[in-house]
């Protein structure tokens, strides 16, 4: 879910900090604000930077003009000088629980996490009794994988009477995040009862539990679907809750229906561009070969990152919380820190994992400083322990950049059957993070990709990433374990098993599946749809 956090933020940076600064400065500078702002519609950013800098020399209160600078700066592409500006704006910040709010946000979106961590310390935010400050500043906590903290911020922020459909939503995700599905469970009802077509709380209460014939909510999505706006997210989100629900029930024909219209709404949503990723994936073939990505080993003084990568829905989640039930061990989460620091080193400023202006950015990247960058935005989430995991999955496209940039680091491939893994993409909704998983096409040519520049990566990089078998990890837990943590350099525990004791925040669409104990349901959960899978099937051949 990180991955899809960090595009969806970075795409409306400009616009969601151009609105809240938008009462601007003292009436001295109205003037220059309003030209800054014209420029700015017009996409003169040359003028809208010269007028705001004449801004910030009269003097006038710096944190909404700072803010701006950095739009404008993220606009022209230039991520440091973005980050100059927001580190700017958070050395000025006074008692004003709004512009904290604004700040730590902004930081957080170009990947200046112990600064916007820094934020959210703000004797402020004890203080005010502010709820809408509350909530946004809970969405920070969230995006920065803090969990427990987003919901005690907005449990404040209901104590001082904030409500609505969109809250109880929101509060519904961080209960379950948190582990208290039960208490999720009815606050997913309760949002659903308010708002009449909120179609990602009906998929989110639909795979909280198996649906059963006594207990379900076949005949509510229906209702909804009726009154939905076709085309919309919503539209698609409630079809993919009647696929989860009806598939539950064993009422396969109309789940597939279900799932191929939420799927279709999708696809014309978002479309999918193969020709563009084979060539970013050509790119990262061609640009990393064994000579370039060779390093040497180094022992680090401080923690060391695990990373965990291999395609959504693979199990990744799973082996995460096996690694953090170890002594020694942080579980993060999904971090967007690396990608974030990529864009930092080459100064390119994009919404993409990676494409090809970042890779044709990257021909001088200076690694070590890639590395150095990284380890300050993150290792302060290992709590004291040796190791902490970043778990973020399509961070198997940068392997080569982690490898040169942190030779010292380990790196996990989770690998699950080919058919398993895509199937469960296609009936996951990722919203606009993988355009590829709406479309059975699509997805196989994405997974021959993967498999590809996987197979790359193994033979420039011999020994250097672990493939972990998700078969072999619910058949033979145990033994798995032992592989894995001696490729980490740890000692086996026995604790590692125990998931179910393992109280840590998830965040991902297996937050509910994860707190059960190790099982092999999902093994081969696509053959009872075989004979509508054949299109996937010779897509992957």
């Amino acid at each position: 879910m990180a991955f899809r956090t960090l595009k969806m933020t970075q795409n409306g940076l400009l616009s969601r900090q151009a609105r809240p600064a938008a009462a601007g400065p003292a009436p001295t500078g109205q003037r220059l604000w309003a030209q800054a702002r014209a420029h700015i519609a017009q996409r003169r950013w040359d003028e809208a930077t010269h007028a705001l800098d004449a801004l910030l020399r009269s003097q006038v209160e710096a944190v909404p003009v700072l803010l701006l600078l950095a739009s404008v700066s993220l606009a022209t592409g230039s991520v440091r000088d973005a980050v100059a500006h927001l580190q700017q704006a958070a050395a000025s910040l006074a008692d004003d629980i709004d512009a904290i709010g604004r700040v730590a946000q902004a930081l957080s979106r170009v990947g200046e996490t112990r600064a916007a961590h820094a934020c959210l310390l703000h004797p402020e935010i004890a203080r005010t009794a502010n709820a809408r400050a509350l909530l946004m500043l809970a969405h920070v906590f969230q995006g920065l994988g803090q969990h427990a903290e987003a919901l005690a911020l907005m449990e404040r922020a209901r104590g001082l009477g904030l409500d609505g459909a969109d809250f109880r939503y929101f509060h519904a995700l961080q209960l379950q995040f948190n582990g208290r599905i039960a208490e999720a469970e009815a606050e997913m009802e309760s949002c659903l009862a308010m708002g009449p077509t909120f179609g990602r709380a009906s998929l989110t209460l639909a795979r909280v539990r198996r649906q059963t014939v006594a207990s379900n909510h076949v005949r509510f999505i229906r209702s909804r679907l009726a009154a939905v706006e076709q085309g919309s997210e919503d539209h698609a989100a409630f079809e993919f809750a009647l696929h989860k629900e009806l598939d539950d029930l064993g009422r396969y024909e109309e789940a597939w229906s279900a799932l191929q219209r939420g799927n279709e709404v999708m696809r014309s949503r978002l479309g999918h561009d193969p020709s563009t990723e084979r060539a970013i994936f050509d790119a990262l073939v061609t640009g990393f070969d064994a000579e370039s990505v060779a390093a040497e080993e180094a022992t680090p003084a401080g923690p060391v990152p695990i990373f965990i990568v291999g395609m959504p829905r693979s199990g990744t989640t799973l082996l995460e919380r096996i690694l953090g039930n170890h002594s020694m061990v942080a579980p993060a989460g999904e971090l967007a820190d690396f990608p974030r620091q990529l864009r930092w080193a080459a100064n390119l400023h994009g919404h993409a994992l990676v494409d090809l202006p970042l890779l044709g950015a990257c021909a001088h990247l200076d690694f070590p400083l890639l590395g150095r960058r990284y380890l300050e935005q993150t290792r302060w989430r290992a709590q004291g322990r040796r190791f902490y995991v970043d778990k973020l999955p399509p961070n198997f496209m940068l392997i080569g950049f982690i490898r040169r940039a942190l030779p010292h680091a380990r790196i996990l491939h989770m690998v699950r059957d080919p058919m398993d893994v895509c199937f469960s993409n296609y009936r996951a909704l990722f919203g606009d993070a993988y355009a590829y998983s709406y479309d059975l096409e699509s997805l196989g040519h994405h997974h021959r990709q993967y498999q590809r520049l996987m197979q790359h990566w193994h033979r420039t990089l011999p020994g250097a990433v672990l493939d972990v078998d998700y078969d072999e990890l619910v058949r033979d837990t145990e033994s798995a374990a032992r592989k894995l943590l001696g490729f980490c350099g740890l000692a086996y525990e026995p604790a590692c098993l125990d998931t179910t004791g393992n109280e840590s925040p998830v965040a991902t669409l297996s937050s509910a599946q994860v707190r059960m104990p190790i099982h092999q349901r999902s093994l081969g959960e696509w053959c009872r749809y075989e004979r509508q899978l054949q299109p996937l099937r010779h897509a992957l051949a």
